[in-house]
């Protein structure tokens, strides 16, 4: 059993270093300061998008439209922005609510008339991929008026100055140090195993060798990129939906027995309508990221990112039958195929190529998702 714990908890680390050191190896540019800082940008959109369908895969749900919904929702704002001169906040507002409303009905239309999600979602891929033909209507749509920057271009083209990243860097480093303070209080409080004093400090100090890397090398080009502070709270604000309120709870009660959640009172059909909301939540900031990442709405923005948001969940150990996971594992997962698919861009790898190692990758998580399961 302590083995099978010790391989789980270091094999996505160890899946990111041979990633890494591959990649570097083959091409000294991957380990630059400049490609450091476009992998985080790269990163942070795939992490936000994941940490969306981590939700929906907690529940034994799945979303397979998402992908098509981030160039949808980033195509309303574009459109909004340059053919008809909204300014960057209201178009993304609007787009915004858009995505919410969009995920809660089709969550809505899941669960109250019992259709698989699998099916639902599928269709709402189709339909939302024709959406966003329609709405950019099969043109580039550029996220500004003009050569001037806006909110919307920004997102990913903004820095953060060197001290006030230092300074972000710090403030991590105290909350997590205060985090893991008040988690081992409450669980000695009532009586619950806590981890050594010496491994929540090892733990700390590798966090806080990982933090500083991260802040300097980003510095050594333009600083640390905006869409990592997304991410950031993006992260922590799922991580405590998920582990400190009742509705994290109920979405783990529901993955781990639906039955059983139900004959214990918990509402299952809100909260299953209140995951795939969130999940807009998650393709509206995604949808804007992407495509201020690509300058312009094309139809091309959001291709399969539904599969790249699955296999990242599912590296990270988030079972799909649900039930199962963490946000820490899903931000490791969306760095592995972050990492995978930055390598082989920059090793200039044939789109073919891309295609079956980004298919390897996901057969081979499903595969040890269930051989783990199994044990």
């Amino acid at each position: 059993m302590k083995s099978r714990q010790l391989l789980q908890n270091l094999a996505m680390p160890l899946a990111l270093l041979a990633i890494c050191l591959f990649f570097a190896t083959r091409e000294s540019a991957f380990l630059g300061p400049r490609n450091l800082t476009q992998l985080l940008v790269e990163f942070s959109i795939t992490g936000t998008l994941a940490l969306g369908m981590f939700m929906i895969l907690l529940t034994g749900q799945i979303d397979l439209s998402v992908g098509s919904g981030v160039g949808l929702i980033g195509g309303i704002a574009a459109v909004l922005i340059f053919h008809h001169g909204w300014s960057p906040p209201a178009a993304m507002l609007v787009a915004f609510v858009a995505a919410i409303g969009l995920w809660s009905a089709m969550g809505a239309l899941i669960v109250r008339e019992r259709i698989p999600s699998f099916i639902i979602t599928l269709g709402g891929l189709l339909i939302f991929k024709g959406l966003f033909w329609l709405v950019i209507q099969n043109s580039t749509v550029p996220v500004s008026r003009g050569d001037e920057d806006n909110l919307y271009s920004l997102l990913t083209t903004y820095y953060l100055s060197k001290y006030v990243g230092l300074a972000l860097g710090a403030g991590v480093l105290l909350l997590l140090a205060l985090l893991t303070w008040s988690t081992r209080q409450t669980r000695q409080a009532h009586g619950l195993p806590v981890p050594s004093a010496s491994q929540a400090i090892f733990v700390w100090l590798g966090a806080t060798v990982a933090v500083l890397t991260l802040v300097l090398v980003c510095n050594q080009f333009r600083g640390v990129p905006l869409t990592l502070l997304i991410l950031a709270s993006t992260a922590g604000a799922v991580y405590f939906l998920t582990r400190h309120t009742p509705f994290g709870r109920y979405l783990y009660a529901i993955g781990g027995n639906e039955e059983a959640a139900v004959l214990s009172g918990i509402a299952v059909k809100r909260v299953l309508i209140g995951a795939y909301a969130l999940m807009g939540v998650a393709v509206a900031l995604t949808g804007f990221m992407t495509t201020a990442y690509s300058g312009a709405s094309t139809t091309t923005v959001g291709d399969l990112m539904e599969l790249d948001a699955i296999a990242a969940c599912v590296i990270g150990g988030t079972a799909l039958r649900g039930g199962r996971g963490s946000v820490v594992g899903v931000i490791f997962g969306a760095l592995i195929m972050t990492s995978l698919l930055n390598g082989m861009t920059l090793l200039a790898v044939s789109p073919e190529a891309k295609f079956i190692a980004r298919g390897v990758v996901l057969t081979l998580a499903v595969w040890m998702d269930v051989k783990l399961g199994r044990r």
